[in-house]
């Protein structure tokens, strides 16, 4: 899409998570992509009208990118979005769930919008350490896994990869966040460690390329009730819920 204006824009719905903004395909019309990005979770895109489009996959959101008049896929009832670009490609949005989202920010309020600016470092980025861990943890009473979702504290760190991070760690979900901050002045042992894993599991996971997604991917996600992979441990791998999200951990060797 960078450098490529917008043809058409075909709409199929009023609305997934939220409606879409007022005359959105109207105001991408003719327009020019200028920078596609990545914010967290989000797919931020600069136009030559000064907007912002900012896109959200949800849990199954996808696109479907192919030249203009290509048949190799058929058309499919989630298709819900469809950008015509004068690359000559097609750019179709698919999202079954319709948890995803598409929301246009502005001219120069792209950096105000609500969940982008509450957000906290990027997971892989030098920004994101041991201290700035532990400095958000501080006073939190939530368990560590859910602090570890709410974007304020790492950016784009998804249920998955926190339940696959904390096992890294060998910390248990349960724990309260507040036990792995700062302690005189310095960050715990347990910050460093987990936030080496958390990069060091997401690193990983980017290398990768099984197919199918679950194959030998996760240690712990989705194993309920199966032995757990690490060397010499054995234990067995639970699953219950916090705020809504299936956790995944073992009792034995998450402390």
């Amino acid at each position: 899409m960078q450098g490529a204006r917008f043809r058409r824009v075909i709409v199929n719905r009023p609305n997934l998570r939220i409606p879409f903004p007022e005359r959105f395909a109207d105001r991408l019309r003719g327009i020019t992509v200028s920078l596609v990005m990545r914010r967290g979770k989000y797919l931020v895109v600069s136009l030559s009208s000064g907007e912002t489009l900012i896109m959200h996959l949800g849990m199954s959101g996808w696109f479907h990118v192919a030249a203009i008049g290509d048949r190799t896929r058929e058309a499919d009832a989630h298709d819900h979005v469809e950008f015509v670009m004068s690359s000559g490609q097609r750019v179709v949005f698919n999202d079954p769930r319709r948890f995803g989202f598409m929301d246009l920010a502005l001219a120069g309020q792209a950096d105000e919008y609500p969940s982008l600016k509450a957000m906290g470092p990027e997971p892989l980025s030098p920004e994101f350490t041991a201290a700035s861990l532990a400095q958000a943890c501080r006073g939190k009473k939530a368990s560590i896994k859910v602090t570890l979702l709410d974007q304020k504290v790492v950016g784009g760190l998804g249920n998955i990869y926190a339940s696959e991070a904390l096992h890294h760690a060998r910390l248990s979900p349960l724990r309260k966040a507040s036990s792995i901050a700062t302690i005189t002045g310095k960050p715990k042992k347990e910050a460093a460690g987990l936030a080496a894993s958390i990069k060091a599991v997401l690193a990983n996971a980017i290398r990768r390329s099984e197919t199918p997604y679950r194959a030998g991917r996760f240690r712990v996600y989705d194993r309920a009730g199966q032995r757990c992979l690490r060397t010499g441990c054995p234990g067995e791998i639970r699953q219950i819920t916090q705020a809504a999200r299936s956790t995944f951990y073992c009792a034995t060797c998450q402390k």
